[in-house]
């Protein structure tokens, strides 16, 4: 019988437009406000979909296996990005209440760090609860793309800062920014931060 392991108000933002008004035909001795500064990157919609589920570990799988299956699931929701995950997990792992290992996932040539304790059988014999923790986060230049375009359907495409195709850096904000730019308008300039989540990218 394979063994199963299982993971344990919004704010608006009002914008006022300050609008003048002085005598007709006169001159402002103001400089113009210079160009926005664009960011170089243009991100457009991800082909495809992603996999709606990750497939099981096959039967009769040894238990480190099973559990380097599942970081991978959690890897490509980390990710937000088509690819196949290879994850690697040491094997003193066992079901053994307490265990506490460093297993490693490989996605499009970078290693995401998983921190794993193992705790007490679940609620049947074949199911051992657990604890996963990323050491990084997972920034992916599909996965921005994928959670822009899923936000807001009617952009036409998004300007960011050079994001890579993949990269481990820290979860939070990131150096990393993006703006939307809606169909039949030009960019303005407005950006807004990447941020890793443990459940993807996020931008706001």
């Amino acid at each position: 019988m394979r063994a199963k392991i299982v993971a344990i108000a919004a704010v608006g933002v009002v914008s006022l437009l300050a609008s003048g008004c002085g005598r007709e035909n006169a001159v402002s001795d103001s400089p113009a406000a210079p160009s926005p500064t664009l960011l170089p990157q243009k991100l457009t919609k991800p082909d495809g979909k992603l996999e709606a589920e990750y497939p099981e570990a096959p039967d009769g799988a040894p238990f480190t296996e099973i559990v380097a299956h599942e970081l991978e699931r959690k890897t490509l929701g980390l990710a937000n990005a088509t690819g196949k995950p290879n994850g690697k997990c040491p094997d003193t792992v066992s079901s053994k209440a307490g265990t506490t290992v460093t297993c490693t996932v490989e996605f499009k040539s970078v290693n995401v760090d998983w921190s794993v304790t193992i705790g007490d059988m679940g609620w049947s014999d074949n199911v051992v609860e657990y604890q996963a923790v990323p050491q990084t986060g997972l920034l992916t230049r599909e996965g921005v793309a994928r959670i822009i375009f899923g936000n807001n359907h009617e952009i036409d495409y998004a300007l960011c800062n050079n994001i890579p195709e993949a990269m481990a850096i820290p979860l939070g904000e990131t150096t990393y920014e993006c703006e939307e730019v809606w169909k039949n308008k030009k960019p303005t300039g407005f950006n807004q931060k990447v941020h890793l989540t443990d459940t993807g990218p996020r931008v706001y």
